[in-house]
């Protein structure tokens, strides 16, 4: 793919490299939020190849690990009824629930099918007029412009059995609590390029300012992110807690308004609970009152369901960055990618998985158990 093999530089790489190795005098904590980089860290082994004295710890930025356990269950009690088809990207497929997941919902008669687009959902409403259609709508900032404007769609083309279960988290709240956590070791962040493109970056100087703590946007190839811990180490050396764009060419200041006003139109701000982590205050999107008529959780009456975290998984741990994936007693053993506990093993973007598929620690995966995803 053109553009891509220059952010595998090895050569660049190792410039990088040197000069983080020729500025860092002390220990430093540093924080990747997303998933998505997390992945590229553990995959390409950035973590060892840095020195000592610079340690990443693995961020909550998963949209499908922090979705809490209450609304995997509602997912299931919705996706399980006979007049619902029930859409949902891949990855969700196999999260487990309280008592099973999406694909043994499906593997019982449930009408569940894998969608590559909310607007794929749609037209599958369009298409089964006498069927309600819910599409399961997670994830960060990148993912919520195009499900409001699929919302938006369906109320603007009258499309009435078509609904939304949304659990849409924000990042900055995230960032916040992370910060006022007695257990925090975070000294900077290496904040989510894609999240930036969509809402910019205006959020981010009032947190570096009140913690105190650099944060860089940085981008998800190898390059993009020893760059951004390139300039992170640097500012913490100076004593400098600023907001640093390193990835400019998908990142302006501003973001792009114009999904900030779909956004703005078809959700509104609420506290949200993330998976493993409790509730965050208005660290969430639900659908705005304008919207109700298309929110699958009133329109299907689901609640009121409570849930329990399974005690062996340490999940939770995991996305607040105070243990390492293979610190579960559970990692690679009753806890796989085929029989995961938690979220953190099965999506895509889960340290869990990230550590199991490339650092393995001795632990050798079968052919079947070697991709986390459905």
């Amino acid at each position: 793919m053109k553009y891509l093999e220059e952010f595998h530089n090895p050569e660049l790489a190792r410039r990088l490299l040197d000069e983080i190795r020729a500025t860092v005098t002390r220990p430093w904590a540093l924080m990747e939020v997303c998933g998505g980089q997390t992945h590229t860290i553990i995959r390409h082994g950035i973590d060892q190849l840095l020195p000592e004295q610079v340690e990443l710890i693995h961020g909550p930025g998963c949209p499908v690990c922090v979705t809490p356990l209450e609304v995997i269950d509602k997912a299931l009690e919705i996706a399980a009824r006979p007049d619902v088809i029930f859409c949902s990207f891949g990855d969700m497929l196999r999260v487990p629930g309280s008592d099973r997941d999406l694909f043994q919902v499906r593997g019982h008669g449930g009408d569940v099918r894998v969608v590559y687009s909310p607007l794929d959902a749609l037209k599958i409403a369009q298409q089964n007029p006498h069927r309600e259609v819910v599409f399961f709508g997670i994830g960060f900032e990148t993912t919520a412009p195009p499900n409001a404007m699929t919302v938006h769609q369906a109320r603007k083309l009258g499309i009435p059995n078509f609904s939304m279960l949304v659990s849409h988290v924000r990042v900055p709240p995230a960032i916040e609590a992370i910060m006022t956590s007695p257990s925090c070791r975070v000294q900077a962040f290496l904040a989510a390029g894609h999240v930036c493109s969509v809402m910019g970056m205006g959020e981010y100087p009032e947190l570096a300012d009140r913690f105190q703590v650099p944060i860089v946007v940085t981008g998800f190839e190898p390059l993009d992110i020893l760059e951004g811990i390139r300039r992170t180490v640097r500012q913490l050396e100076r004593g400098e807690h600023t907001v640093d764009n390193a990835y400019p060419r998908a990142v302006r200041s501003e973001g792009n308004p114009a999904a900030q006003a779909m956004l703005a139109d078809v959700f509104e701000v609420t506290d949200r609970a993330w998976r493993g982590i409790g509730t965050i205050p208005a660290s969430g999107w639900r659908l705005s009152e304008r919207y109700r008529d298309f929110d699958a959780e009133y329109r299907f009456s689901v609640g009121g369901i409570t849930t329990r975290e399974p005690a062996a998984c340490r999940s939770g741990e995991v996305l607040q960055g105070l243990i390492k994936p293979h610190e579960c007693e559970a990692f690679g053993t009753t806890c796989t990618p085929r029989s995961p506990l938690g979220a953190t093993m099965v999506s895509s973007e889960g340290a869990c998985a990230a550590y199991y598929l490339y650092r393995r620690l001795g632990i050798t995966p079968t052919p079947q158990e070697a991709s986390p995803v459905a």
